[in-house]
C-alpha cells in the first residue's frame, strides 16, 4: 500500500456506495472522510481541515450536489477544493453539471481504474 498525504471527502447518500468507495481509497493509502448529503459536507468543510478533493454525488436529499457546489463556490477557501462529480444521471444533466464546474465527471457505476486514475490525475499523484 502506498501512503498518500491526501484527504478525500466522499459525499453520497448511498451508504453502501460511500462506504465501498471510502474503503477502496483507504486501501490505496488515501485519508477518507464521508458525508451523506451536501449539508453534512459543508459542515465538515467548515469544521476543517479541508480535504484535498471532494467526490460528490448530485442527487441527494437535504442538500443536493448542485446546491452544495453553489455554496462551496461562494467561499474562496472552500472553492479551491477540486470536485469530482459521480452521477448516474447521464447526459440529461450535462448543462447543470457544466454550470457547477467540476474538475471531472464520472458516470456511475464508476470503475475502479477510472476512479483512481481521475483522483491521481487531479491530485497529480502517481497511481
Amino acid at each position: 500500500m502506498f501512503e498518500h498525504d491526501c484527504n478525500i471527502l466522499v459525499v453520497d447518500d448511498d451508504r453502501d456506495l460511500r462506504t465501498t468507495v471510502a474503503q477502496v481509497l483507504e486501501d490505496e493509502g488515501y485519508h477518507v472522510d464521508e458525508a451523506s448529503n451536501g449539508k453534512e459536507a459543508l459542515e465538515r468543510l467548515h469544521a476543517g481541515p479541508a480535504p484535498d478533493l471532494l467526490l460528490l454525488d448530485l442527487m441527494m436529499p437535504v442538500m443536493n450536489g448542485e446546491q452544495f457546489r453553489q455554496e462551496q463556490q461562494k467561499e474562496p477557501d472552500l472553492a479551491r477544493i477540486p470536485v469530482v462529480v459521480m452521477t448516474a444521471a447521464g447526459s440529461r444533466v450535462n448543462d447543470r453539471i457544466e454550470a457547477i464546474a467540476p474538475a471531472a465527471v464520472l458516470q456511475k457505476p464508476v470503475g475502479l481504474e477510472d476512479l483512481l486514475g481521475t483522483i491521481a490525475h487531479i491530485l497529480e499523484r502517481p497511481l
